[in-house]
C-alpha cells in the first residue's frame, strides 16, 4: 500500500468522484491556514486576464477559486471550465453559476478536445501531480495555448504537512511514497520542456489546528492515502495528541504556482 500515490487513476477517480471530500479539505484549510488572504484569492491575484481573452481551466474541481471574482469572469471573452469528473463539474456549475461567457465540459488534460492555439490563458491548479502521463498533458496544454499565451499552475512543495504527518504516523521507508510528481521543486524543469519562460511564485503559509479532530476527518477524506486506512482512528488520535502544544497542532505548508510562457 502507498500513501500519496495519487497519480493512480482509480484512486484519483475515487477521491474526486464527488465534491464531498474536496469540500472537507478546502474547509479545513480555510479554517486553519495562518495566511488569511487565502490560497485561492492569492492564485487569482496573479492571473493576467484581460478583456476578451479566451480562458481554459483544467481540473476546475468545485469552482471555489472563482467565488467572489465575478469581475474576472466578466472580463473573459470565453471561460471554459473543465474537469474529468462529471460529479465535480456539476458542483462547479452550482458554485460558479450560469454566465453567458462560461462553458462547462468534461475533459482530460492528456487529450484536450480543443483546436491548436484556442486559448490566451490556461489554468491547471493543484492537479498536475495526479496526471498519469504528465508530459503528454503538458504537451496538450502547449498545443491548445496561443504562442503568446500564459499557463498558470499551482502546486505543492516537497516540505509539506503531508510529509510531516507521514513521519509522525511512521509511514516511511518502502511503504511511503509521497506524490512528488509535480512540485514547486521539480515543476519548473518539467514545464521548461515546453515553455521558454517559467516563473515560480511562492505562497507563505502554515497550519495552526486548534481542533485536532478536524485533522482526523481531513485524513479520512483522502482516498489516495491508502496507508491511513490501515490505522485505527484511535491510533491516529493518539499520535496527533503527542504533537499537541497548548491544545493545538502546528504544521508546515509549502504552496505556490508557476507562470509559464513562450514557445520552446
Amino acid at each position: 500500500m502507498k500513501i500519496g500515490s495519487s497519480n493512480d487513476t482509480e484512486a484519483v477517480k475515487a477521491q474526486y468522484a464527488t465534491s464531498k471530500g474536496l469540500d472537507t479539505r478546502i474547509g479545513f484549510h480555510d479554517r486553519y491556514s495562518t495566511n488569511r488572504q487565502g490560497f485561492g484569492p492569492w492564485i487569482v491575484s496573479n492571473y493576467d486576464i484581460r478583456e476578451g481573452m479566451r480562458v481554459l481551466e483544467i481540473g476546475v474541481g468545485t469552482g471555489s477559486t472563482w467565488s467572489g471574482h465575478e469581475d474576472v469572469i466578466a472580463r473573459c471573452g470565453q471561460l471554459v471550465l473543465t474537469d474529468f469528473s462529471e460529479g465535480m463539474l456539476e458542483t462547479a456549475k452550482g458554485n460558479v453559476g450560469a454566465h453567458g461567457n462560461v462553458e462547462y465540459r468534461v475533459a482530460d488534460i492528456q487529450a484536450l478536445p480543443f483546436a491548436d492555439g484556442s486559448f490566451d490563458v490556461i489554468i491547471a491548479n493543484m492537479m498536475l501531480y495526479h496526471v498519469p502521463d504528465l508530459m503528454q498533458g503538458l504537451r496538450e496544454v502547449r498545443r491548445v495555448l496561443r504562442a503568446e499565451g500564459a499557463f498558470y499552475c499551482a502546486t505543492l512543495g516537497e516540505h509539506n504537512f503531508v510529509d510531516r504527518l507521514a513521519e509522525w504516523l511512521l509511514l516511511d521507508g518502502e511503504s511511503f511514497h509521497p506524490n512528488h510528481n509535480f512540485t514547486m521543486e521539480n515543476g519548473g524543469e518539467k514545464l521548461g520542456a515546453f515553455f521558454s519562460e517559467v516563473q515560480p511564485l511562492f505562497y507563505e503559509d502554515s497550519l495552526h489546528i486548534t481542533d485536532p479532530e478536524d485533522l482526523v476527518t481531513y485524513l479520512g477524506s483522502m482516498a489516495s492515502f491508502r496507508d491511513i486506512a490501515d490505522l485505527s482512528t484511535d491510533r491516529i488520535r493518539e499520535v496527533l495528541k503527542a504533537h499537541e502544544v497548548d491544545g493545538a497542532i502546528d504544521l508546515p505548508k509549502e504552496y505556490g504556482m508557476f507562470v509559464a510562457k513562450g514557445v520552446k
